[in-house]
């Protein structure tokens, strides 16, 4: 493809899902339906715009590798071994099962019994793209059926190791004890992965450290996408799924200082990658297929859906789900994965599988997919079934904290102690690197970035939080971060620190009631303490302090309006002196 081409291509991807994602949302729809139907739309079935759809989902993988790592960022090791009864139970259950009851099926219609294993578990896959971002969209990663359709997902990227090691041994060659995808014994591959594991806890930090000295974000950014694609990559060769060596990779990121500002760098990327891959998925229905057979292939979509859910929803009420959960994780799991294309285009090139057969599985598979978001909408109509609330007395999410603290400077990293002494948990995003080094030393942990950029303080979680203290030195960027936090986030309380009086006013400006000057109190006490040296006695040092300062918030607020006008604030302050000095001489009478 020379370059004319290329850009036509990304031209006309780019024009079907600003079109078609608008247009299925204003319907209520989700957007990667809309996704599925813009690919639909332009690939070779429909306008015939785009049609080399190998490709394109070659590189809208990479989406899911992106989708795989922000979710290691969001999930700490520690919170990782909580839901080990769900990965390791639910989640081995659902594909046992599933694979089970389909492969069953498959034997008693005529296919032979390793082929029908094949496809048994292949369809007991479900799609981490979808479920992940449907759950994502809605908002329900943090539910009970968030947490166990994630749980779920992440066994079936495990499972997906063995299940293409294993094809080879049903194929009758000699390489039952090699990884067919990357050539290494399971015992180096576990070896290589351990030390990819190592490396990474202990090099991490140092590189992004390093990227971060550096002070340009475009840096910072492809040093982050380096590490996404290179951890996968090299997954890939050691026959792990490029996803699961992402996922790893975020965890090992999760209690990183540097993991909100990689999660705001990595997030557009996703986005983009993982429409391209849902727009893959729409390109890749075979609708000659369908039209060809099209009660045959409607009778195993059903089937599969259907019996999918089925299964979901069984196992999920056995492991302890409520029942709205239960049928929340039921509609989500309900399609074919992904994984089940690299699982039948495999088969089928080690003649396991029959070509027509492969042809017909994932066609049914990816018209699957195309039921899940209608469901998820049609299960969001019924309230008395899609409304799953969280059990009482439920913890929010550990990183959905009430307050945060942008600048952890000589002002910010006060209020931070404070706020930890009465046990009250914080988020605090400062961008010098060798200043979170520091604080780390005394116990405090700090997340480095700008918190003046829109994504970022969406990656720190800025609409669960309450209050935001605004703390930055640098007076541009402070007023940037009250800008966007007003424009945005208009439910958070701000708090903002002053550096001085013309700071002040351009805070106050933007209507932010609550401005507390850097040095102005911490002067006043002073001013207070002097008095008393002198002589004075100490209730009349504390009155003369509280006047004083109760009259220049309102001398500052009355000066705010003109602030741009030099004039007026000298004819301002001057009677402010006047008007405090006669208030003196009264109280001396």
């Amino acid at each position: 493809m020379n370059e004319e081409q290329f850009l036509i291509q990304a031209t006309v991807f780019l024009a079907a899902a600003v079109i078609g994602v608008p247009l299925l949302k204003r319907f209520g729809l989700s957007s990667v339906l809309g996704y599925i139907v813009a690919g639909a739309a332009i690939g070779p079935w429909g306008l015939k715009l785009a049609g080399d759809v190998e490709s394109v989902r070659d590189y809208a993988e990479i989406g899911i590798v992106m989708l795989l790592f922000l979710i290691g960022l969001e999930l700490l090791p520690s919170r990782l071994w909580e839901l080990r009864r769900s990965v390791f139970g639910l989640g081995a259950a659902q594909v046992a099962v599933t694979g089970a009851v389909f492969g069953l099926g498959a034997w008693a219609l005529g296919v032979t019994p390793g082929a029908a294993a094949i496809v048994g578990f292949g369809l007991a896959l479900s799609s981490t793209a979808i479920g992940l971002q449907i759950l994502i969209e809605r908002k329900q990663l943090a539910t009970p059926q968030g947490r166990a359709g994630f749980a779920v997902l992440l066994f079936q990227d495990l499972a997906v190791i063995p299940l293409l090691a294993v094809l080879p041994v049903l194929a009758g060659r000699e390489a039952g004890v090699v990884h067919s995808a990357g050539g290494f014994s399971p015992l180096l591959t576990l070896l290589l992965f351990a030390a990819v594991v190592a490396a990474g806890r202990y090099l991490l930090r140092p590189y992004f450290r390093t990227l971060s000295t550096v002070g340009s974000q475009e840096v910072f950014t492809a040093g982050a996408l380096l590490v996404v694609l290179a951890v996968g990559v090299f997954m890939h060769k050691l026959g792990v799924s490029m996803a699961l060596g992402a996922f790893v990779a975020g965890m090992l990121l999760a209690d990183s200082e540097y993991r909100h500002a990689i999660e705001a760098d990595i997030q557009p990327f996703k986005g983009l990658l993982l429409g391209l891959f849902f727009m893959a998925v729409g390109m890749s229905v075979n609708f000659g297929l369908i039209g060809e057979e099209p009660l045959k292939i409607a009778t195993l979509v059903v089937a599969l859906v259907a019996v999918k859910a089925a299964i979901v929803y069984g196992l999920a009420r056995a492991f302890g789900e409520g029942r709205p959960s239960a049928y929340a994780l039921a509609v989500v799991l309900s399609q074919g994965g992904e994984f089940a294309f690299v699982l039948f285009s495999l088969a089928a090139g080690e003649r396991l599988l029959p070509g027509g057969l492969a042809d017909l599985l994932v066609a049914v598979v990816t018209i699957s997919m195309l039921t899940t978001p209608l469901l998820v909408n049609l299960l969001h109509c019924l309230p008395q079934r899609g409304k799953a609330a969280a059990p009482k007395g439920a913890a929010p999410p550990a990183e959905d904290n009430p307050v945060i603290i942008a600048g952890f400077g000589r002002f910010g990293q006060i209020v931070g102690r404070i706020l930890a002494t009465r046990g009250i948990p914080f988020t605090a995003l400062d961008v010098d690197s060798e200043q979170l080094d520091f604080f780390a030393q005394f116990g405090e942990k700090v997340y480095f970035g700008d918190a003046s950029r829109l994504d970022l303080l969406r990656a720190a979680r800025a609409d669960k939080a309450a209050i935001l203290v605004i703390a930055i030195d640098e007076l541009e960027a402070s007023i940037r971060c009250a800008e966007i936090a007003k424009q945005h986030f208009p439910h958070l309380k701000i708090f903002a620190r002053a550096r001085d009086r013309l700071h002040a006013y351009r805070l106050l400006d933007l209507g932010i009631a609550r401005v507390w000057r850097e040095t102005f109190h911490s002067s006043a006490e002073m001013a207070g303490r002097v008095l008393t040296e002198l002589g004075l006695p100490d209730s009349t040092a504390e009155e003369t302090v509280r006047i004083f300062t109760l009259h220049d918030e309102r001398l500052l607020r009355r000066a705010a309006a003109h602030h741009a006008d030099m004039p007026k604030l000298i004819e301002i302050a001057k009677a402010g002196r006047a008007e405090l000095r006669s208030l003196f001489e009264q109280d001396r009478r």
